[in-house]
Protein backbone atom coordinates (compact mmCIF):
# COMPACT_ATOMS: atom_id res chain seq x y z
CA UNK A 1 0.00 0.00 0.00
CA UNK A 2 2.89 2.56 0.28
CA UNK A 3 3.81 1.96 -3.22
CA UNK A 4 0.74 2.80 -4.27
CA UNK A 5 1.33 6.51 -5.65
CA UNK A 6 -2.66 6.66 -6.03
CA UNK A 7 -2.90 5.84 -1.97
CA UNK A 8 -0.12 8.45 -1.40
CA UNK A 9 -2.16 11.29 -3.13
CA UNK A 10 -5.02 10.52 -1.36
CA UNK A 11 -3.15 10.44 1.99
CA UNK A 12 -1.82 13.62 1.53
CA UNK A 13 -5.05 15.08 0.48
CA UNK A 14 -6.96 13.69 3.47
CA UNK A 15 -4.21 15.29 5.96
CA UNK A 16 -4.99 18.55 4.19
CA UNK A 17 -8.26 18.01 5.47
CA UNK A 18 -7.50 17.41 9.12
CA UNK A 19 -7.76 13.82 8.87
CA UNK A 20 -5.37 11.52 10.69
CA UNK A 21 -5.12 8.84 8.07
CA UNK A 22 -3.43 6.64 11.30
CA UNK A 23 -7.17 6.42 12.57
CA UNK A 24 -8.38 5.47 9.60
CA UNK A 25 -6.11 2.63 8.99
CA UNK A 26 -6.57 -0.64 10.32
CA UNK A 27 -2.89 -1.37 9.83
CA UNK A 28 -1.81 1.80 11.68
CA UNK A 29 -2.52 2.33 15.27
CA UNK A 30 -5.79 0.88 15.84
CA UNK A 31 -6.17 -2.14 17.67
CA UNK A 32 -7.55 -5.06 15.35
CA UNK A 33 -9.10 -6.82 18.25
CA UNK A 34 -11.17 -3.83 19.49
CA UNK A 35 -12.76 -3.06 16.25
CA UNK A 36 -16.35 -4.94 15.56
CA UNK A 37 -16.79 -3.07 12.72
CA UNK A 38 -15.67 -0.88 10.21
CA UNK A 39 -17.22 1.13 7.32
CA UNK A 40 -15.69 3.28 4.80
CA UNK A 41 -17.37 5.52 2.52
CA UNK A 42 -15.69 7.78 0.09
CA UNK A 43 -17.00 11.49 -0.01
CA UNK A 44 -13.61 12.56 -2.54
CA UNK A 45 -14.42 14.28 -5.53
CA UNK A 46 -13.69 17.20 -7.84
CA UNK A 47 -14.74 19.41 -5.20
CA UNK A 48 -11.87 17.66 -2.56
CA UNK A 49 -14.48 16.32 0.17
CA UNK A 50 -12.49 14.22 2.80
CA UNK A 51 -13.69 10.93 2.90
CA UNK A 52 -16.05 9.80 5.66
CA UNK A 53 -15.25 6.27 8.38
CA UNK A 54 -17.16 5.21 10.33
CA UNK A 55 -16.23 2.69 13.10
CA UNK A 56 -17.73 0.91 16.10
CA UNK A 57 -15.34 0.01 19.22
CA UNK A 58 -15.71 -2.62 21.56
CA UNK A 59 -15.26 -0.68 24.63
CA UNK A 60 -18.01 1.42 24.02
CA UNK A 61 -20.23 -1.28 25.82
CA UNK A 62 -17.19 -0.38 28.95
CA UNK A 63 -18.32 3.17 28.72
CA UNK A 64 -22.14 2.66 28.93
CA UNK A 65 -21.45 -0.36 31.82
CA UNK A 66 -19.25 2.89 33.86
CA UNK A 67 -22.15 5.21 33.04
CA UNK A 68 -24.82 2.47 34.65
CA UNK A 69 -22.84 2.07 37.74
CA UNK A 70 -22.37 5.71 39.06
CA UNK A 71 -26.07 6.33 37.73
CA UNK A 72 -27.19 3.02 40.10
CA UNK A 73 -25.29 4.69 42.56
CA UNK A 74 -27.05 7.74 42.70
CA UNK A 75 -30.58 6.53 41.70
CA UNK A 76 -30.67 4.29 44.85
CA UNK A 77 -29.90 7.71 47.36
CA UNK A 78 -33.01 9.10 45.66
CA UNK A 79 -35.38 6.81 47.05
CA UNK A 80 -33.62 5.52 50.21
CA UNK A 81 -35.17 7.86 52.30
CA UNK A 82 -38.28 7.64 51.28
CA UNK A 83 -39.20 3.94 51.00
CA UNK A 84 -38.47 3.82 54.80
CA UNK A 85 -40.38 7.46 55.80
CA UNK A 86 -41.88 6.01 58.59
CA UNK A 87 -38.47 5.09 60.60
CA UNK A 88 -36.63 8.22 59.51
CA UNK A 89 -39.34 9.99 60.99
CA UNK A 90 -38.42 8.27 64.19
CA UNK A 91 -34.60 8.74 64.05
CA UNK A 92 -34.35 12.20 63.36
CA UNK A 93 -37.86 12.90 65.07
CA UNK A 94 -39.39 15.31 62.19
CA UNK A 95 -42.66 14.58 60.24
CA UNK A 96 -43.38 13.42 57.53
CA UNK A 97 -43.79 15.68 54.83
CA UNK A 98 -39.80 16.75 55.71
CA UNK A 99 -38.79 13.32 55.04
CA UNK A 100 -40.73 13.13 51.53
CA UNK A 101 -38.41 16.40 50.72
CA UNK A 102 -35.34 13.81 50.66
CA UNK A 103 -36.68 12.53 47.58
CA UNK A 104 -38.05 15.53 46.16
CA UNK A 105 -34.65 18.04 46.77
CA UNK A 106 -33.77 16.00 44.00
CA UNK A 107 -36.30 17.48 41.71
CA UNK A 108 -35.84 20.88 43.13
CA UNK A 109 -31.97 20.64 42.66
CA UNK A 110 -32.26 19.52 38.85
CA UNK A 111 -34.43 22.65 37.99
CA UNK A 112 -31.79 25.71 38.64
CA UNK A 113 -28.61 23.52 37.78
CA UNK A 114 -29.66 21.70 34.79
CA UNK A 115 -28.72 24.69 32.80
CA UNK A 116 -24.63 25.49 33.91
CA UNK A 117 -24.71 21.76 33.77
CA UNK A 118 -25.92 21.21 29.87
CA UNK A 119 -23.38 23.95 29.14
CA UNK A 120 -20.38 22.46 30.46
CA UNK A 121 -21.63 18.88 28.86
CA UNK A 122 -21.59 21.34 25.85
CA UNK A 123 -17.94 23.07 26.37
CA UNK A 124 -16.09 20.10 28.31
CA UNK A 125 -17.75 17.19 27.05
CA UNK A 126 -18.65 13.76 28.84
CA UNK A 127 -15.57 12.56 30.76
CA UNK A 128 -15.92 15.49 32.55
CA UNK A 129 -19.30 15.54 32.93
CA UNK A 130 -18.74 11.83 34.68
CA UNK A 131 -16.03 13.06 36.66
CA UNK A 132 -18.23 15.70 38.28
CA UNK A 133 -21.22 13.22 39.13
CA UNK A 134 -19.23 10.59 40.25
CA UNK A 135 -16.61 13.18 42.76
CA UNK A 136 -19.96 15.20 43.86
CA UNK A 137 -22.16 12.03 44.90
CA UNK A 138 -18.88 10.36 46.24
CA UNK A 139 -18.84 13.37 48.96
CA UNK A 140 -22.24 13.45 49.36
CA UNK A 141 -21.97 9.88 50.76
CA UNK A 142 -19.98 10.32 53.15
CA UNK A 143 -21.50 13.60 54.63
CA UNK A 144 -24.46 11.13 55.17
CA UNK A 145 -21.76 8.59 56.75
CA UNK A 146 -21.23 11.83 59.20
CA UNK A 147 -25.50 12.28 60.13
CA UNK A 148 -25.95 9.21 61.87
CA UNK A 149 -27.16 11.19 65.27
CA UNK A 150 -30.62 12.13 65.83
CA UNK A 151 -29.59 15.90 66.09
CA UNK A 152 -27.99 15.34 62.56
CA UNK A 153 -31.20 15.85 60.21
CA UNK A 154 -29.67 19.26 58.69
CA UNK A 155 -26.22 17.04 57.70
CA UNK A 156 -27.74 14.43 56.20
CA UNK A 157 -30.04 16.90 54.61
CA UNK A 158 -26.81 18.36 52.96
CA UNK A 159 -25.27 15.54 52.11
CA UNK A 160 -28.52 14.36 50.51
CA UNK A 161 -28.55 17.45 48.59
CA UNK A 162 -24.74 16.55 47.26
CA UNK A 163 -26.07 13.56 46.16
CA UNK A 164 -28.84 15.68 44.28
CA UNK A 165 -27.08 17.94 42.74
CA UNK A 166 -24.68 15.14 41.32
CA UNK A 167 -27.82 13.71 39.48
CA UNK A 168 -27.63 16.71 37.42
CA UNK A 169 -24.80 15.61 35.81
CA UNK A 170 -26.29 12.31 35.21
CA UNK A 171 -29.85 11.91 34.47
CA UNK A 172 -29.53 13.59 30.49
CA UNK A 173 -26.70 12.08 29.34
CA UNK A 174 -28.05 8.06 28.14
CA UNK A 175 -28.92 9.40 25.02
CA UNK A 176 -25.61 11.33 24.59
CA UNK A 177 -23.64 8.59 25.41
CA UNK A 178 -25.67 6.55 23.22
CA UNK A 179 -25.12 8.58 20.08
CA UNK A 180 -21.63 9.76 20.58
CA UNK A 181 -20.31 5.44 21.51
CA UNK A 182 -22.82 3.44 19.23
CA UNK A 183 -24.31 2.86 15.66
CA UNK A 184 -27.62 3.93 14.43
CA UNK A 185 -29.26 0.71 14.38
CA UNK A 186 -28.09 0.42 18.28
CA UNK A 187 -28.24 3.85 19.72
CA UNK A 188 -31.98 3.21 21.43
CA UNK A 189 -30.89 -0.14 22.50
CA UNK A 190 -27.77 1.82 24.35
CA UNK A 191 -29.61 4.60 25.01
CA UNK A 192 -32.02 2.06 27.32
CA UNK A 193 -28.73 0.54 28.81
CA UNK A 194 -28.06 3.71 30.20
CA UNK A 195 -31.95 4.23 32.02
CA UNK A 196 -32.06 0.49 32.69
CA UNK A 197 -28.60 1.25 35.42
CA UNK A 198 -30.68 4.50 36.58
CA UNK A 199 -33.74 2.21 37.45
CA UNK A 200 -31.77 -0.67 39.14
CA UNK A 201 -30.38 1.56 41.44
CA UNK A 202 -34.08 2.72 42.01
CA UNK A 203 -34.79 -0.99 42.71
CA UNK A 204 -32.37 -1.51 45.03
CA UNK A 205 -33.06 1.66 46.39
CA UNK A 206 -36.60 0.10 47.10
CA UNK A 207 -35.18 -3.27 48.45
CA UNK A 208 -32.39 -2.68 50.25
CA UNK A 209 -32.85 -0.28 53.17
CA UNK A 210 -36.01 -1.82 54.97
CA UNK A 211 -33.83 -4.99 54.91
CA UNK A 212 -30.54 -3.19 56.47
CA UNK A 213 -32.56 -0.65 58.66
CA UNK A 214 -35.63 -2.21 60.52
CA UNK A 215 -38.24 -0.90 62.48
CA UNK A 216 -36.68 -1.29 66.02
CA UNK A 217 -37.50 1.41 69.00
CA UNK A 218 -34.23 1.38 70.40
CA UNK A 219 -32.78 4.58 68.91
CA UNK A 220 -28.97 3.63 69.01
CA UNK A 221 -29.69 0.09 67.65
CA UNK A 222 -31.45 2.32 64.69
CA UNK A 223 -28.50 4.67 64.37
CA UNK A 224 -26.19 1.49 63.94
CA UNK A 225 -28.06 -0.04 61.29
CA UNK A 226 -28.53 3.24 59.54
CA UNK A 227 -24.61 3.97 59.92
CA UNK A 228 -24.13 0.35 57.70
CA UNK A 229 -26.48 1.70 55.19
CA UNK A 230 -24.43 4.89 54.49
CA UNK A 231 -21.04 2.98 54.91
CA UNK A 232 -21.77 0.69 52.30
CA UNK A 233 -22.95 3.52 49.96
CA UNK A 234 -19.86 5.28 50.60
CA UNK A 235 -17.70 1.86 49.76
CA UNK A 236 -19.57 1.76 46.53
CA UNK A 237 -19.16 5.30 45.34
CA UNK A 238 -15.79 5.79 45.87
CA UNK A 239 -14.67 2.36 43.79
CA UNK A 240 -17.10 3.45 40.71
CA UNK A 241 -15.25 7.14 41.15
CA UNK A 242 -11.79 5.54 41.33
CA UNK A 243 -13.08 3.58 38.18
CA UNK A 244 -14.16 6.35 36.19
CA UNK A 245 -11.29 8.17 36.62
CA UNK A 246 -9.07 5.53 34.81
CA UNK A 247 -11.25 4.03 32.56
CA UNK A 248 -14.09 6.39 31.45
CA UNK A 249 -13.21 8.48 28.37
CA UNK A 250 -15.05 11.18 26.24
CA UNK A 251 -15.54 9.47 22.80
CA UNK A 252 -14.14 7.28 19.78
CA UNK A 253 -11.17 8.22 17.66
CA UNK A 254 -13.84 7.39 14.70
CA UNK A 255 -17.36 8.50 15.03
CA UNK A 256 -19.59 5.46 14.74
CA UNK A 257 -22.45 6.72 12.44
CA UNK A 258 -22.82 9.29 9.66
CA UNK A 259 -24.76 11.92 11.78
CA UNK A 260 -21.95 11.72 14.18
CA UNK A 261 -19.79 12.72 12.00
CA UNK A 262 -21.71 15.60 10.37
CA UNK A 263 -22.10 16.70 14.08
CA UNK A 264 -18.21 16.93 14.25
CA UNK A 265 -17.86 19.03 11.27
CA UNK A 266 -19.69 21.82 13.03
CA UNK A 267 -17.02 24.72 14.24
CA UNK A 268 -17.51 24.93 18.16
CA UNK A 269 -17.57 28.72 16.79
CA UNK A 270 -20.40 28.18 15.08
CA UNK A 271 -22.46 26.77 18.18
CA UNK A 272 -24.44 28.50 20.43
CA UNK A 273 -25.96 27.22 23.53
CA UNK A 274 -28.99 29.91 23.83
CA UNK A 275 -29.35 29.75 20.61
CA UNK A 276 -29.82 26.05 20.61
CA UNK A 277 -32.61 26.47 23.70
CA UNK A 278 -33.55 28.86 21.35
CA UNK A 279 -34.54 26.76 18.61
CA UNK A 280 -35.56 24.02 20.96
CA UNK A 281 -38.30 26.05 22.61
CA UNK A 282 -39.45 27.23 18.81
CA UNK A 283 -40.06 23.38 18.22
CA UNK A 284 -43.57 22.74 18.43
CA UNK A 285 -43.13 18.74 18.40
CA UNK A 286 -40.20 18.99 20.84
CA UNK A 287 -42.03 21.15 23.68
CA UNK A 288 -45.41 19.16 23.25
CA UNK A 289 -43.06 16.05 24.10
CA UNK A 290 -41.56 18.30 26.96
CA UNK A 291 -45.09 18.67 28.68
CA UNK A 292 -46.11 15.19 28.51
CA UNK A 293 -43.31 13.24 29.34
CA UNK A 294 -42.95 15.62 32.30
CA UNK A 295 -46.39 14.69 33.42
CA UNK A 296 -45.72 10.67 33.03
CA UNK A 297 -42.39 10.98 34.95
CA UNK A 298 -43.48 13.36 37.14
CA UNK A 299 -46.43 10.55 37.93
CA UNK A 300 -43.62 7.93 38.55
CA UNK A 301 -41.91 10.25 40.83
CA UNK A 302 -44.96 10.79 42.97
CA UNK A 303 -45.98 7.22 43.16
CA UNK A 304 -42.37 6.17 44.13
CA UNK A 305 -42.12 8.72 46.79
CA UNK A 306 -45.45 8.56 48.52
CA UNK A 307 -45.53 4.59 48.07
CA UNK A 308 -44.30 3.65 51.96
CA UNK A 309 -47.13 6.09 53.03
CA UNK A 310 -49.73 4.48 50.45
CA UNK A 311 -49.07 0.85 51.53
CA UNK A 312 -48.76 1.30 55.10
CA UNK A 313 -52.06 3.00 55.29
CA UNK A 314 -53.92 -0.29 53.78
CA UNK A 315 -51.37 -2.65 54.67
CA UNK A 316 -49.83 -1.97 58.53
CA UNK A 317 -46.33 -3.13 59.37
CA UNK A 318 -45.37 -4.20 55.91
CA UNK A 319 -42.94 -1.60 55.23
CA UNK A 320 -40.30 -4.77 53.76
CA UNK A 321 -43.71 -5.39 51.27
CA UNK A 322 -43.65 -1.96 50.50
CA UNK A 323 -40.24 -1.83 49.25
CA UNK A 324 -41.01 -4.95 47.48
CA UNK A 325 -43.71 -3.20 46.01
CA UNK A 326 -41.72 -0.46 44.83
CA UNK A 327 -38.86 -3.06 43.42
CA UNK A 328 -41.11 -4.81 41.49
CA UNK A 329 -42.45 -1.44 39.89
CA UNK A 330 -38.47 -0.48 38.62
CA UNK A 331 -37.86 -4.07 37.92
CA UNK A 332 -40.46 -4.19 35.50
CA UNK A 333 -40.00 -1.04 34.05
CA UNK A 334 -36.50 -2.16 33.66
CA UNK A 335 -37.56 -4.97 31.64
CA UNK A 336 -40.33 -2.43 29.98
CA UNK A 337 -36.91 0.38 29.25
CA UNK A 338 -34.84 -2.93 27.33
CA UNK A 339 -37.82 -4.11 25.44
CA UNK A 340 -38.69 -0.24 24.24
CA UNK A 341 -35.09 0.18 23.31
CA UNK A 342 -34.79 -3.22 21.39
CA UNK A 343 -38.34 -2.34 19.65
CA UNK A 344 -37.15 1.06 18.43
CA UNK A 345 -33.82 -0.51 16.66
CA UNK A 346 -36.07 -2.57 15.15
CA UNK A 347 -38.38 -0.54 14.04
CA UNK A 348 -37.99 3.26 14.24
CA UNK A 349 -41.67 3.72 14.56
CA UNK A 350 -40.53 6.18 17.77
CA UNK A 351 -44.60 8.13 17.93
CA UNK A 352 -46.49 4.89 17.77
CA UNK A 353 -44.47 3.50 20.44
CA UNK A 354 -44.22 5.93 22.34
CA UNK A 355 -48.43 6.88 22.35
CA UNK A 356 -48.91 3.32 22.45
CA UNK A 357 -47.11 2.39 26.03
CA UNK A 358 -47.92 6.31 27.10
CA UNK A 359 -51.58 4.81 27.03
CA UNK A 360 -50.87 1.99 28.52
CA UNK A 361 -49.06 3.88 31.61
CA UNK A 362 -52.57 5.16 32.10
CA UNK A 363 -54.04 1.78 31.60
CA UNK A 364 -51.86 1.14 34.92
CA UNK A 365 -52.42 4.01 36.57
CA UNK A 366 -56.51 3.02 36.64
CA UNK A 367 -55.77 -0.31 37.69
CA UNK A 368 -53.53 -0.05 40.63
CA UNK A 369 -55.54 3.12 42.03
CA UNK A 370 -58.94 0.83 42.02
CA UNK A 371 -57.12 -2.27 43.06
CA UNK A 372 -54.65 -1.01 46.05
CA UNK A 373 -57.29 -0.86 48.74
CA UNK A 374 -58.79 -4.62 47.80
CA UNK A 375 -56.48 -6.10 50.84
CA UNK A 376 -54.73 -8.58 48.52
CA UNK A 377 -51.23 -7.89 48.80
CA UNK A 378 -50.31 -10.01 45.87
CA UNK A 379 -53.06 -8.10 43.61
CA UNK A 380 -50.84 -4.89 44.72
CA UNK A 381 -47.94 -6.48 43.61
CA UNK A 382 -49.10 -7.80 40.03
CA UNK A 383 -51.06 -4.19 38.83
CA UNK A 384 -47.40 -2.42 40.63
CA UNK A 385 -45.87 -4.54 38.28
CA UNK A 386 -48.26 -3.98 34.74
CA UNK A 387 -47.77 -0.12 35.95
CA UNK A 388 -44.26 -0.20 36.49
CA UNK A 389 -43.55 -2.27 33.57
CA UNK A 390 -45.16 0.60 30.53
CA UNK A 391 -44.85 3.83 32.79
CA UNK A 392 -40.99 3.29 33.69
CA UNK A 393 -40.51 1.37 30.41
CA UNK A 394 -41.28 5.18 28.44
CA UNK A 395 -38.51 7.07 29.91
CA UNK A 396 -36.22 5.88 27.30
CA UNK A 397 -38.75 6.50 24.10
CA UNK A 398 -38.68 10.00 25.53
CA UNK A 399 -34.73 10.67 25.47
CA UNK A 400 -35.01 8.68 21.63
CA UNK A 401 -37.65 10.47 20.63
CA UNK A 402 -36.63 14.10 21.92
CA UNK A 403 -33.58 13.29 20.06
CA UNK A 404 -35.05 12.45 16.61
CA UNK A 405 -37.68 15.64 16.42
CA UNK A 406 -34.25 17.91 17.55
CA UNK A 407 -31.37 16.94 15.57
CA UNK A 408 -28.84 17.92 15.29
CA UNK A 409 -28.73 19.92 18.48
CA UNK A 410 -27.03 18.44 21.40
CA UNK A 411 -28.86 15.42 22.99
CA UNK A 412 -27.62 16.90 26.44
CA UNK A 413 -29.93 19.95 25.88
CA UNK A 414 -33.03 18.02 24.79
CA UNK A 415 -32.44 15.59 27.70
CA UNK A 416 -31.61 18.61 30.06
CA UNK A 417 -35.25 19.98 29.04
CA UNK A 418 -37.54 16.38 29.42
CA UNK A 419 -35.69 15.97 32.85
CA UNK A 420 -36.28 19.51 33.57
CA UNK A 421 -40.18 19.29 33.11
CA UNK A 422 -40.19 15.69 34.99
CA UNK A 423 -38.96 17.72 38.30
CA UNK A 424 -41.20 20.29 38.31
CA UNK A 425 -44.36 18.11 37.47
CA UNK A 426 -42.73 15.45 40.00
CA UNK A 427 -42.70 18.60 42.87
CA UNK A 428 -46.33 19.13 41.92
CA UNK A 429 -47.38 15.69 41.89
CA UNK A 430 -45.86 14.86 44.86
CA UNK A 431 -47.24 17.60 47.13
CA UNK A 432 -50.88 17.36 45.36
CA UNK A 433 -50.93 13.57 45.89
CA UNK A 434 -49.34 13.91 49.33
CA UNK A 435 -52.23 16.59 50.40
CA UNK A 436 -54.91 15.06 48.60
CA UNK A 437 -54.03 11.00 50.33
CA UNK A 438 -54.24 13.36 53.66
CA UNK A 439 -57.44 14.74 53.24
CA UNK A 440 -59.39 12.10 51.20
CA UNK A 441 -57.47 8.89 50.82
CA UNK A 442 -55.09 6.89 48.52
CA UNK A 443 -57.79 6.22 46.17
CA UNK A 444 -57.77 10.10 45.48
CA UNK A 445 -54.74 10.49 45.08
CA UNK A 446 -54.39 8.22 42.52
CA UNK A 447 -57.47 9.59 40.19
CA UNK A 448 -55.54 12.43 40.67
CA UNK A 449 -52.38 11.14 38.65
CA UNK A 450 -54.74 9.10 36.43
CA UNK A 451 -56.22 12.71 35.17
CA UNK A 452 -52.56 14.34 34.59
CA UNK A 453 -51.38 10.90 32.28
CA UNK A 454 -54.84 11.33 30.42
CA UNK A 455 -53.77 14.65 29.30
CA UNK A 456 -50.23 13.22 28.17
CA UNK A 457 -51.78 10.13 26.51
CA UNK A 458 -53.95 13.40 24.29
CA UNK A 459 -50.89 15.45 23.76
CA UNK A 460 -48.28 12.62 22.88
CA UNK A 461 -51.00 11.75 19.77
CA UNK A 462 -50.42 15.42 18.36
CA UNK A 463 -46.80 15.44 17.94
CA UNK A 464 -45.67 15.12 14.62
CA UNK A 465 -43.40 12.69 13.89
CA UNK A 466 -40.22 14.15 12.62
CA UNK A 467 -37.04 12.13 12.51
CA UNK A 468 -34.73 14.50 11.89
CA UNK A 469 -31.97 12.24 12.64
CA UNK A 470 -32.87 9.63 10.87
CA UNK A 471 -33.11 11.49 7.72
CA UNK A 472 -29.55 12.62 8.18
CA UNK A 473 -28.09 9.32 8.07
CA UNK A 474 -30.40 8.39 5.33
CA UNK A 475 -28.95 11.41 3.26
CA UNK A 476 -25.71 10.87 4.27
CA UNK A 477 -25.56 7.15 3.43
CA UNK A 478 -27.34 8.24 0.02
CA UNK A 479 -24.87 10.75 -0.62
CA UNK A 480 -22.19 8.21 -0.32
CA UNK A 481 -23.75 5.68 -2.40
CA UNK A 482 -24.34 8.16 -5.07
CA UNK A 483 -20.39 9.21 -5.17
CA UNK A 484 -19.26 5.39 -5.68
CA UNK A 485 -21.62 5.15 -8.26
CA UNK A 486 -20.21 8.56 -10.08
CA UNK A 487 -23.37 10.12 -9.21
CA UNK A 488 -23.28 14.26 -8.27
CA UNK A 489 -25.31 13.54 -4.81
CA UNK A 490 -28.27 16.87 -4.92
CA UNK A 491 -27.31 17.95 -1.65
CA UNK A 492 -24.49 17.86 0.92
CA UNK A 493 -25.39 17.23 4.57
CA UNK A 494 -25.12 20.99 5.22
CA UNK A 495 -27.01 21.84 2.52
CA UNK A 496 -30.33 20.46 4.12
CA UNK A 497 -32.24 21.48 7.32
CA UNK A 498 -32.40 18.96 9.92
Amino acid sequence: MGDNPDFDNKAIKEEKNGLDLRKTNPSKSVDMEEQIECTSISNENQDNRPSTTTRLYKRRWVMVFLFSCYSLCNAFQWIQYGIINNIFMKFYNVDSFTIDWMSMVYMLTYIPFIWPVSWLLDKKGLRFIALMATAINCLGTWIKVASVRSNLFWVTMLGQFASSLSQVFILGMPSRLASVWFGSEEVSTACSIGVFGNQLGIAIGFLVPPILVPNVDNIDELAYHISIMFYITAGVATVIFILVVFMFQEKPEIPPTLAQVQARSIPPEEYSYLASILRLLRNLPFMLLVISYGLNVGCFYAVSTLLNRMIIEHYPGEEVNAGRIGLTIVIAGMVGSLICGIWLDKTKTYKQTTLAVYLLSLVGMVVYAFTLNLGHLWVVFVTSGALGFFMTGYLPLGFEFAVELTFPECEGTSSGLLNCSAQIFGIIFTIGQGKIIEHFGTFAGNIFLCVFLLIGTIMTAFIKSDLRRQKANHLAETQAASKQDGISPPATLKEVKV
